[in-house]
């Protein structure tokens, strides 16, 4: 782990609160270029914007895709507060983004090597670069507070 990967939590971390003021699961991401310049970001929007999709990884993939143009992220990395779901690994790979780094695991529904490890699965032609528990703690502490407030 780099000290730029936490640096770059850090970031997401802080997107994440937000998520929570209108409902969603306080989920942030973010994609770098190669030098380390975010070009795209996202915070989970599934109560604001009704929408399954909604999800920070998608929002973050498809910001980075409008700013520079292509729907190919080589070059790229992307940075979350949670393990990606199936459906963001599977966005993942299709934009070709070869470094992720999560924060905390998500043992019911994470496909980046609990539930599943779609981000590495020899069988398919893209395989990612997993950074796993950069600020777990922090990411861990975010989520169980907003479940806290639901309960």
């Amino acid at each position: 782990m780099t000290a730029q990967y936490t640096e770059w939590m850090l970031q997401a971390l802080e997107s994440a609160k937000l998520a929570s003021e209108h409902g969603d699961v306080p989920v942030a991401a973010l994609v770098l270029d190669a030098s380390g310049t975010p070009i795209g970001s996202g915070r989970n929007e599934r109560e604001l914007r009704n929408d399954p999709t909604a999800h920070a990884e998608v929002l973050a993939l498809r910001a980075a895709a409008e700013h520079t143009g292509s729907w190919h992220l080589e070059n790229t990395t992307l940075v979350v507060t949670l393990e990606p779901c199936a459906m963001c690994a599977g966005a993942i790979l299709q934009a070709r983004v070869p470094i992720v780094v999560f924060g905390a695991w998500d043992e019911k529904a994470g496909a980046a090597g609990s539930m599943y490890d779609l981000l590495r699965d020899r069988r398919l032609p893209h395989r990612v670069e997993v950074f796993a528990g950069v600020l777990a703690e922090q990411s861990e502490a975010l989520l169980k507070g907003f479940f806290a407030q639901k309960r």
